[in-house]
């Protein structure tokens, strides 16, 4: 009875360890098979494609030039172009501040220089009026026992 079960258990033993053991992992490139000229005439089909904002509007140049002679930072009239000397004075702007000076340029710099972002079309900007918050503690005592009640917390 004993020496049935063991041929038994070494076959149940043997089909669980061979499949992984004869298993192979095989990694291949996706262009295995493929010449070196296929592949090089494949790698010249794919357009690099620019990301971002590519160049400044020259309205947008105005302003910040307009910006920048009125902060004393570049001089002469505003002409719209993005030029050496717009770029060196809003570079010398942006260090000025301690802000980066390899991009730009740097929106901390354009909200200094007042070219931030207009909301005043915003839709829920129409007819709206910004009110001061009141000043600290003129809540009413009947209001603030009433906070402090269901807070849950005792004093």
């Amino acid at each position: 009875m004993f020496s049935s079960r063991i041929p038994a258990a070494l076959l149940v033993v043997a089909a669980l360890v061979a499949p992984p053991a004869f298993a192979t992992n095989v990694h291949r490139s996706p262009t295995s098979g493929l010449t070196s000229t296929h592949k090089l005439s494949k790698s010249k089909h794919k357009a690099h494609r620019a990301r971002g904002q590519q160049a400044i509007e020259p309205e947008r140049v105005m302003q910040i030039q307009q910006a920048l002679i009125r902060e004393h930072y570049l001089t002469g009239e505003a002409n719209g172009k993005w030029d050496a000397t717009t770029v060196a004075a809003m570079q010398k702007y942006q260090a000025d501040n301690g802000w980066q000076t390899k991009l730009m340029p740097d929106s901390r710099a354009l909200l200094k220089l007042g070219l931030g972002p207009d909301y005043s079309t915003a839709i829920n900007a129409k007819g709206s009026t910004f009110a001061p918050a009141p000043p600290k503690g003129t809540a009413s005592p009947t209001q603030t026992s009433g906070f402090v009640a269901a807070s849950g917390v005792n004093q």
